[in-house]
């Protein structure tokens, strides 16, 4: 009998221990297949813009937030979409531009580009959707922490406790923070000594203090041996005077093996790592070859010098054949000298945007000798014409918010590698823009020309334009010849602007094979336009007053339309019926409705196998039939994920308990408020 229940023990106990291996395998399973989940789904990090030859991009709308994933291993990542991923809302704002590419505050960005909206964010775009990603900071193991300027993590204040090597790739800090914080410390060390030495002088002695922005001050190279040993004494003598007693014939002996050390030495300074040495004896240092001398304002970081808003008036004579990139933003520079860039003649980024630069002002070749040039931006400057002489090799102009008043055929001559145009906001219309003035511009493919007075499509745009912006003019009509030659075309933007849907040619661009994308919010549009492209995907139609949605009006488009937007107008029941969305019913995955006049569900919503997202609130629904948004016995076909009725009329506790059963989760059905009549 003990024999049997002493074996009964231990076979309970070797299940027991089995049975708790299988479920720690089990456990560290799932921890592997959740980490490799997130690793395939983490994105790069870099800090530095990817734009592949786009504009830079500056802000970025505020976009929907996904739920923060939270599991057992106390992980965190917080993603960001600006189109509609699934579990993601989408927001009014979204014109989508080519398959790939991604739209951002009304830029596009292309696929795979990585760019930095903020210190501690990092976005991508990937295959048309935008994601971001917080950086996470290492903790620091020191009293004391600072962040750096333009940085997000802390870093340890005191240098001797930092262990950079121990941080992950994204987290440490660029070589020219190191250099700006080893400066400052050399900076804060020598006002520490010089303070002393004040004290022991009660007023007889001033010490030189060293300034940062005399750093980088070219020094005389020919100078006599004579004279700075000259100087050496003569400092010493000065310090002489307020040295300890007891240390002075110590101090003594170590100057002398100083000074014959001096006559073996090298009289450059040199530099090791990612910080300068700093001359243990001068107040002043000498410049460190290849760093150019800098105005105290501006800095230096890899190979790009900033001088933003530094209170300069002019472009200050700088020599450096190594640097790439000038950015002299937010001064008061009226003019630009033909020998202006002479010492930077490796330049691919120029941004003089926000100074007060005139036509007159800018020498006939004071561009014409950069070579290298790819970018360069005037933005917020006096311009009335496009400079001359403009290098070949630039990729992108902008010269927004000026006052151009002409384009003439010889205006962007030779500039056939130009991708990127940007003219906004001048005084630009169909009388002062030759038809020929874009005629030499072979590689545009992105052109902006919105807030300007055009009342007609521009003339003679290039065969290779894919992206074209006009919002905020004057058009009235859109004519058969206005997209004759641009056969490429994919975007269109025309926002706020004058167009009736009777101004719009039956075959202005019906015919477009490659046009997905077309935003004509805010005109005078009646009814959804007909004769639209055959190719559309996108299509906005925002704030009109539309009351109508024509039959059959998207039935010849292939592959169908995917994003209807139609807010803000005047939608009623006898303007929608089941043929209104004939061609769509089975490509729409968004439907935006919402603040119209409608009484009731639309018909056809249940027949809308691809929906994702369907907007109806701020109408004057009253009540849902048990059919009209679900079909019961259809729903596993259904993809509906987001529903929005709130600012209605609906009774909710009257609402069949069947409405809904074909989304996917209740918690993405908005149902309050309700308005109360």
């Amino acid at each position: 009998m003990k024999f049997s229940s002493l074996y009964c023990f231990l076979l309970l106990l070797i299940f027991q221990t089995d049975f708790g291996q299988n479920e720690e395998t089990s456990r560290r399973q799932r921890r592997k297949m959740y980490y490799r989940r997130l690793r395939k789904s983490s994105l790069p990090t870099h800090r530095s813009v990817r734009q592949l030859g786009i504009q830079q991009m500056k802000t970025v709308t505020p976009a929907a937030k996904l739920p923060i994933i939270n599991l057992d291993y106390s992980i965190e990542e917080k993603f960001e979409s600006f189109l509609s991923v699934p579990g993601v809302e989408s927001s009014y704002n979204v014109l989508p531009g080519k398959k790939g590419h991604c739209l951002a505050n009304g830029m596009i960005m292309y696929n795979k580009a990585v760019w930095s909206p903020e210190p501690c964010t990092t976005c991508l775009c990937l295959n048309g959707k935008v994601l971001c990603d917080e950086t996470k900071c290492h903790p620091q193991m020191c009293p004391q922490t600072i962040i750096p300027e333009g940085e997000c993590c802390p870093v340890c204040s005191d240098t001797e406790q930092r262990e950079p090597t121990n941080l992950p790739h994204k987290q440490q800090s660029p070589p020219w923070v190191e250099m700006n914080r080893a400066l400052r410390e050399e900076e804060l060390q020598f006002e520490e000594d010089e303070e002393e030495v004040k004290q022991d002088e009660n007023g007889e002695q001033k010490k030189k203090t060293f300034r940062p922005g005399d750093w980088g001050r070219p020094t005389n190279e020919g100078q006599s041996r004579e004279g700075k040993e000259q100087r050496s004494e003569e400092a010493g003598r000065q310090a002489h005077q307020h040295r300890n007693p007891a240390r002075e014939n110590e101090e003594d002996d170590e100057d002398e093996e100083e000074d014959d050390e001096d006559e073996d030495e090298d009289e450059d300074e040199t530099i090791r790592g990612d910080t300068f040495r700093m001359p243990p004896r001068l107040p002043i240092p000498a410049t460190p070859r290849g760093i150019p001398s800098l105005p105290s304002s501006c800095s230096l970081s890899y190979k790009t010098i900033s001088c933003i808003s530094a209170d300069l008036t002019q472009i200050p004579p700088l020599t450096a054949p190594e640097i790439t990139s000038l950015e002299l933003i937010g001064n008061s520079i009226t003019s630009i000298p033909d020998e202006a860039f002479n010492g930077l003649p490796n330049l691919e980024r120029l941004d003089l945007s926000k100074n007060n630069i005139t036509s007159s002002g800018i020498g006939p070749k004071a561009f014409k000798f950069l070579k290298n040039l790819m970018r360069l931006n005037m933005d917020g400057n006096n311009l009335v014409t496009i400079p001359s002489e403009l290098p070949s090799t630039l990729e992108e102009l902008k010269i927004n918010e000026n006052k151009l008043q002409v384009i003439d055929e010889e205006s962007l001559s030779d500039l056939n590698q130009l991708v990127t145009l940007e003219l906004e906001g001048n005084n630009l219309s169909e009388t002062n823009v030759n038809s020929l003035a874009f005629k030499p511009l072979k590689s545009l493919s992105y052109l902006r020309l919105g807030r300007n007075k055009f009342r007609i499509i521009p003339q003679g745009l290039p065969a290779s334009i894919e992206e074209l912006y006009l919002e905020n003019n004057q058009i009235e009509e859109i004519t058969e010849i206005s997209f004759n030659h641009t056969r490429k075309i994919n975007v269109i933007g025309l926002r706020y602007n004058k167009i009736e849907e009777n101004r719009i040619a039956p075959l202005a661009w019906i015919n477009q094979e490659n046009l997905e994308s077309i935003d004509l919010s805010y005109n005078k549009l009646y009814h959804v336009p007909s004769y639209l492209p055959k190719s559309l995907l996108h299509l906005v139609l925002i704030g009109n007053q539309i009351e109508r949605i024509p039959g059959y009006v998207f039935g010849h488009m292939e592959p169908g339309l995917e994003y209807l937007y139609l807010s803000f107008n005047k939608l009623v029941d006898d303007g929608i019926d089941r043929v209104s969305f004939y061609g769509a019913y089975h490509s729409l995955r968004e439907l935006f409705l919402d603040h119209n006049e409608l009484k009731s569900i639309p018909p056809g919503v249940q027949e809308m196998k691809a929906l994702h997202f369907l907007r109806l609130n701020n109408n004057k629904i009253r009540n849902i039939l048990p059919e009209q948004i679900c079909n019961a016995e259809e729903d596993d076909d259904s993809n509906l994920e987001h529903l929005h009725l709130e600012n209605n009329y609906i009774k909710t506790r009257e609402i069949s308990s069947y409405a809904f059963s074909c989304i996917r989760s209740y918690s993405s059905i908005v149902l309050k408020p309700q308005n109360i009549k």
